[in-house]
């Protein structure tokens, strides 16, 4: 195999967006030989903008089962995330999820158990993994250089969305159509990064305003207190109703201090350790000497690009994922785990009950109530992503 033949399920605003990275020769190892969506506007839209040669569907499971594809990027609403990406698997389908990997932990475990039976490939699309500055975090947590991690702070509001967006989709913010609100479809990046650089913690305690700045039912305004295994402690706070926003990260470790913002890394690093230097000093108020270390970044930020660079280089020649497809379900537990925080009025602890989560989720979706005055947009989501964690379009 020279190329993978790639099916597109769900051609909304992300789904287009990778179609568009297809035409303008990014992913030259890939060939788009079908899509699939059931709006009847989103299938006119490919057949005056694809190649005749593209097979369009309006039933995801007639794509899967046309036998011209080799592989399949599911970017359809989140309910469907992982039943489609297990149904690729049975068929002998690659598989590439967007995020989130879905909704509840529950039907991600499902994914993934089906995933460990099959010898297909299976990647999450964690784009922002390629940025060579939550890379680097990543590198010097992990090395240890700096001692232990005393307190993670991410203040990240800087994805203004408007009534206009919310409107542009029946299935959009509903507990029906869509599982949750900021916490699962803007922040799936964060929270997955957070877990990956600062490692999972064991409790929260979240406070998840609903429909507060918007004309919405689930939540667009959040702030929860984490608590970690070693003793760390953290704050993470996100909205959509935020202008101007704040995307500023900060890990604070025995030895130094990260700050990501505005798209740099500061490292300040200290002589000797806070925790050395607590007990052993005579002064009561000095704090340790330190200084700004300059730090080197690696690599391009290739975004999606670069994750569907790697998709194809796992298929065709063994290559790593940028984030293999199980490890969905981490960040997935971070927004379960709010969410039921919230609900309850109580701090949860992780691993949480999933059935106590999927029963309050149940009650929502039962209540979730018909959206009026929807107006159906697809967004050109160009530049909504890249250089900072911002929402990829859907």
């Amino acid at each position: 195999m020279e190329r993978v033949r790639l099916g597109i399920i769900g051609i909304g605003n992300m789904g287009s967006g990778h179609i568009g990275n297809i035409k303008d020769g990014k992913l030259p190892e890939f060939e788009l030989t079908a899509v699939a969506d059931l709006k009847e506007s989103r299938r006119q839209w490919a057949k005056e903008n694809l190649p005749e040669s593209v097979q369009i569907f309006d039933d995801a499971y007639a794509l899967l089962d046309s036998g011209c594809c080799d592989a399949v990027l599911v970017a359809t609403p989140h309910y469907d995330h992982p039943t489609l990406v297990i149904a690729a698997l049975e068929r002998g389908l690659h598989a590439m999820c967007e995020k989130p990997a879905g909704v509840y932990t529950a039907q991600v475990r499902e994914m993934n158990e089906a995933a460990a039976k099959s010898d297909k490939v299976f990647g999450m699309m964690f784009n922002q993994r390629t940025n060579p500055v939550y890379r680097k975090m990543k590198e010097l947590v992990s090395s240890g250089v700096y001692g232990n991690i005393k307190r993670v702070n991410w203040i990240i509001t800087d994805w203004y969305r408007t009534q206009a967006y919310y409107n542009s989709g029946g299935w959009r913010a509903t507990w029906d159509g869509e599982g949750g609100g900021v916490l699962l479809n803007q922040c799936p990046h964060n929270l997955d990064l957070l877990q990956w650089i600062c490692g999972m913690p064991c409790r929260v305690q979240a406070f998840c305003h609903e429909g507060k700045w918007h004309n919405i039912e689930v939540e667009d305004d959040v702030t929860a207190y984490l608590e970690f295994p070693g003793g760390a402690t953290g704050v993470f706070v996100t909205t959509t109703g935020d202008a101007p926003g704040t995307n500023r990260f900060e890990i604070t470790l025995e030895k130094a201090k990260l700050v990501c913002e505005s798209e740099k890394l500061t490292v300040y690093e200290l002589a000797v350790s806070e925790r050395e230097w607590c007990f052993t000093t005579d002064k009561g108020f000095a704090t340790p000497e330190g200084k700004f270390v300059e730090v080197e970044l690696e690599g391009e930020n290739l975004q999606h690009v670069g994750v569907m660079r790697a998709f194809a280089g796992r298929i065709l020649r063994g290559e790593p994922l940028v984030a293999e497809g199980t490890e969905g379900i981490n960040g997935l537990t971070l927004s379960n785990a709010m969410h039921l925080s919230s609900w309850k009025g109580r701090m949860v602890g992780i691993p949480f009950d999933e059935d106590e989560f999927l029963e309050e989720l149940n009650e929502r979706r039962a209540n979730s109530v018909k959206k009026e005055n929807v107006q159906e947009v697809t967004f050109d989501t160009a530049g909504t992503y890249g250089t900072k964690t911002a929402d990829e379009g859907k």
